[in-house]
């Protein structure tokens, strides 16, 4: 099953979609906040969920300083995971957030020299670095079959 990976900003929300396997991220595209961002999220998952591979889990990036303590974001991110949470079946996980955007800015900004076009594309990029860390995190330790196979 999939994994959806949501970073949340107040004028964009970056969207990212792990593969079947669960190994896998990448960005899946970036809404514009029109009116009820839950709602918008929302139609996303439920679409998600009724396609094939279907979807297995949500991953919402949560925002804090340097030092782990709250900021001012971190207390509309988690009412929105509460209120996508009654909107939803689907579980949901919060995965620390910190130097994302940083880190996905880095990252595009090798490819794409035009900061327009990178600001379109950065929120959906920190989602998939989100996602990504988070599949990292709760992938399965190899098996000491695996470990001891003679590759030579």
């Amino acid at each position: 099953m999939r994994v959806l990976g949501i970073d949340i900003g107040e004028r964009r929300i970056g969207l990212a979609i792990s593969d079947p396997s669960g190994t896998l991220a990448r960005p899946l595209v970036t809404l514009q906040v029109q009116g009820d961002r839950v709602a918008q999220v929302g139609e996303v998952v439920e679409r998600l969920a009724a396609e094939d591979e279907g979807l297995g889990a949500i991953v919402v990036g949560l925002p804090s300083r340097l030092d782990g303590s709250p900021n001012e974001q971190t207390p509309r991110v988690l009412a929105f995971v509460e209120r996508l949470r009654a909107r939803v079946a689907v579980p949901i996980t919060l995965q620390d957030e910190r130097l994302t955007s940083v880190e996905a800015e880095s990252l595009l900004a090798v490819r794409d020299r035009d900061w327009r076009s990178r600001k379109k594309k950065l929120d959906a990029a920190a989602a998939a670095i989100i996602l990504q860390e988070y599949l990292d995190s709760t992938a399965a330790p190899p098996t000491p079959e695996a470990e001891s196979q003679d590759w030579e």
